[in-house]
């Protein structure tokens, strides 16, 4: 199977395609032929040798997301039959033409939908439901605060913030990327050149402040965000592309009773995976069916392209979701 490796930490050029034995599924366990793969914030890191693979997945193949067809069971797999279309989450390994995964880490596709808008939907729709709504609680009528409202987790935190009831103001770097997702159904939208945004946030929401923070961007926005935090507020942090520290007002954390948590995905016990795959199988994938929920999906990258996909994805214009087509 052809299968894009890391030759070496480095940038876009370190990624190189080369063929290598499709696996084998053990026990519970399916292989699925990929035919698209996401590419994320956390590939990069990978990619530059910050970010390590966990222990069951091979650590130099990135690829945390995937839609395809069932292509072969494992010993006691039961839950699909061969030729299924399905898409999921894995701790690596999607940028393959084939994959192991536990049979119960899969969803089923829904009916018209392509594997480029499949491969879309897992690792956004999956981050912003577990974060913003099982995590951030977030409640009809509430705020919720949107950073990096462009990128993939974004697009599907509007989309649901929206079917929720909720309010929600993004922020994004770009007025373009802002109106872009207006569309999607974002109330108020906020460009941002640095983190400076906690004065507009406190008078579009007449002083209260937001009720939940998503927080993907990190470093000196959460800063900002206490700032701009309502009582009893709750910033569920998942991403640090502006960088894992930051000097916080402890005071501000206390006076608010704020509820700062953070949360990440690839670390979890498959106990912990499982559920929020089938959370998303139960709550989310109807939704896409039905078309009240939709991937946003930016440009579309052949495999052998997968250097130009991540170049592509660190130049920050992309609005969205970055696909590789693996055939």
């Amino acid at each position: 199977m052809r299968t894009v490796v890391v030759s070496r930490f480095g940038g876009p050029e370190v990624l190189t395609l080369v063929e290598r034995e499709a696996p084998e599924p053990t026990r519970g366990e399916v292989r699925v032929r990929v035919r698209a793969a996401g590419v994320n914030r956390a590939d990069i890191v990978q990619r530059l040798g910050r970010y390590p693979a966990p222990s069951d997945v091979p650590a130099d193949v990135l690829g945390l997301e995937f839609a395809g067809e069932v292509e072969a069971l494992g010993p006691g797999a039961t839950a699909w039959n061969v030729g299924d279309r399905v898409f999921g989450l894995i701790g690596g390994g999607a940028y393959a033409e084939a994959l192991v995964t536990h049979e119960r880490l899969l969803a089923a596709i829904p009916a018209g939908m392509s594997f480029t808008d499949a491969a879309a939907a897992p690792e956004a729709f999956i981050t912003a439901y577990d974060a913003m709504t099982l995590q951030g609680k977030l409640a009809l009528g509430e705020t919720v605060l949107i950073h990096a409202a462009g990128s993939g987790v974004g697009t599907a935190a509007i989309q649901l913030a929206k079917l929720s009831g909720a309010r929600s103001i993004g922020t994004a770097r770009t007025a373009n990327k802002l109106e872009r997702a207006r569309a999607l159904g974002l109330d108020h939208g906020i460009a941002v050149t640095g983190p400076s945004f906690a004065k507009e946030v406190t008078r579009l929401t007449d002083g209260r402040g937001a009720h939940v923070v998503l927080e993907l961007v990190g470093g000196d926005y959460l800063r900002e965000d206490l700032a701009c935090i309502a009582y009893q507020g709750r910033i569920v942090l998942v991403g640090l592309m502006a960088g894992a520290s930051a000097t916080l007002d402890l005071g501000a954390i206390l006076r608010q009773r704020v509820l700062l948590r953070g949360t990440t995905l690839r670390s979890r016990p498959l106990e912990q995976k499982l559920d929020a795959m089938q959370a998303f199988a139960r709550h989310i994938v109807p939704l896409l069916a039905g078309g009240a929920l939709r991937p946003i999906v930016d440009r579309v990258f052949p495999l052998s392209d997968a250097t130009a996909a991540h170049t592509y994805v660190e130049k920050n214009e992309s609005f969205g979701k970055v696909i590789l087509d693996c055939g």
